[in-house]
């Protein structure tokens, strides 16, 4: 490992990463020019991908159906617009202070359409938006689950990332090559709107590596009263599901079944689960089982 690549690790779990990847630019070979890193720096060797966990706790009020603004705020608007972009900012910092331009990304859906017009021939239209989960594929962080959430080996769906495009020549990370998430139709069934269908995956890939998902139906993502809140950057985006019902109950499924490493002396679900849900629908219920 070069001494920058150390030094980048070292300083961004100093300052509170819990999760760095880096993602050599030809991991994104396959992107289009719409989504690319090197669309918005041509010179760009390396890809970052930085993560902070949403802390446990934070779902708590939740799980519980008491108390969501504890949520809002650690767990998505303080976690990106403070937490994470004072991280990104020091690990850009770093970067230029070793003579390496570093371009900090905030974590923008790439549904939000173009506002403004090319300005070169044959260039996209601003702004170019990276599909973050998909970096952070690439950046060997972890994978794209069933639900078609991201999860990570530590956390399972409990991060948020935030992206940082450099013209240094760092070492790539090891992408994940074991699955985290097992491929199971049954998590169907941890949604109670039945907003993910089984009957309908497909095999998606990002960088050689493959994974199974299930199609999900946004437009009933957006009804759902379980947790589930809108984006709150693009109404038109996929809502934020990982206060949701179906995230939840698969954090509990991860943690039970021993896919991550973050662990703790009780289980995160220590009562039955609300659920306001379509009257069709029947929920898995706790102490049901999915080997």
């Amino acid at each position: 490992m070069s001494d920058l690549t150390k030094a980048l690790i070292e300083g961004a779990q100093g300052w509170g990463a819990d999760l760095v990847g880096i993602a050599p630019i030809e991991r994104f070979k396959d992107v289009a020019a719409e989504n690319h890193p090197s669309t918005i720096f041509p010179e760009c060797k390396s890809v970052i991908v930085l993560g902070r966990r949403i802390t446990r706790g934070t779902l708590r009020g939740i799980e519980e159906g008491t108390q969501f603004d504890l949520y809002r705020q650690y767990g998505y608007q303080w976690l990106e617009d403070r937490f994470l972009s004072l991280l990104t900012f020091k690990v850009s910092e770093l970067l230029e202070d070793n003579r390496w331009e570093a371009v900090p990304l905030f974590h923008l859906p790439t549904q939000i359409p173009p506002m403004g017009i090319p300005v070169r021939e044959n260039q996209p239209a601003p702004n170019v938006l990276i599909d973050f989960d998909a970096a952070a594929v690439r950046a060997g962080l972890g994978e794209i689950s069933y639900l078609r959430v991201f999860v990570s080996k530590e956390f399972g769906p409990r991060q948020r990332f935030q992206v940082i495009l450099t013209d240094a020549e760092l070492e790539g990370t090891e992408m994940v090559k074991e699955p985290i998430c097992p491929a199971d139709p049954r998590l169907a069934g941890l949604c109670p709107l039945d907003a993910i269908d089984a009957s309908k995956e497909e095999v998606i890939e990002i960088a050689g590596k493959k994974m199974t998902v299930a199609a999900v139906d946004y437009k009933k993502c957006k009804t759902c009263k379980n947790g589930a809140f809108a984006n709150r950057y693009y109404d038109a985006a996929p809502p934020d599901r990982l206060g949701a019902l179906c995230t939840r109950s698969l954090v509990d499924y991860l943690d039970k079944h021993d896919h991550t490493t973050n662990k703790f002396k009780t289980p995160f679900r220590k009562r039955t689960p609300w659920i306001i849900k379509s009257e069709s629908h029947t929920f898995l219920q706790e102490g049901s089982e999915i080997e």
